[in-house]
């Protein structure tokens, strides 16, 4: 590899190990094995390069994660059974990949005081949304269309997003995929306050 590809690498471990806001561009030349000059060479910026270095764990992880988390369902079960077993098996990779998810956490509490970092986002959601699409259905994304991006994915994207948030406050208190799915039944159907629990006033 060249030192392009070899600061690439060293910003991802950094940001794994040691989170966006302690790396410093010391750090990454540290584990990279390139020079401090070659940083704004290549990338411009230290920042830049680990925007660069974050986009590539992204891809990573939905590469190598996204494919185990939509064969999680049988095919054959029913699909609010699918439904909650392709949840699981998203808690699950929260904790597989617990470094990822908490830089991933870390990184998008910068967006409010970081434009280029908010563009960023920005400039991937609607692919993000198609991703969540694809990753719920069990389908490549080549097969989700800008409808089910829009709507869907909106949906799947929430829910993600949601879950993901809890389990990173309390793993054992975040909900199941059956609790969640039964919370989704119970909104559309307008039964969230049944007759035994009743409205608490």
């Amino acid at each position: 590899m060249g030192h392009r590809e070899d600061l690439l690498e060293g910003a991802k471990r950094c940001l794994l190990d040691k989170g966006w806001t302690r790396t410093t561009a010391r750090d990454i030349v540290a584990a990279s094995g390139a020079n401090l000059a070659s940083i704004g060479y290549h990338y411009g910026s230290k920042d830049a390069l680990m925007m660069e270095a974050f986009l590539q764990l992204t891809v990573e992880w939905a590469d190598g994660a996204a494919p185990v988390i939509a064969s999680a369902a049988d095919p054959d079960a029913p699909r609010e059974e699918r439904l909650a077993a392709t949840l699981d098996r998203v808690s699950a990779s929260f904790a597989n990949d617990r470094a990822y998810w908490s830089v991933q956490m870390e990184v998008i509490g910068q967006l409010v005081k970081n434009a280029e970092l908010r563009e960023k986002f920005a400039a991937v959601q609607s692919h993000g949304r198609e991703g969540m699409v694809a990753l719920f259905e069990g389908v490549d994304d080549s097969e989700v269309g800008p409808e089910a991006t829009r709507t869907a994915g909106a949906f799947y994207h929430a829910l993600f997003v949601g879950l993901w948030m809890q389990w990173l406050i309390d793993p054992a208190a975040a909900p199941t995929g059956k609790e969640i799915v039964e919370g989704a039944r119970r909104a559309l159907a307008g039964t969230v306050l049944n007759e035994q629990e009743g409205t608490g006033r």
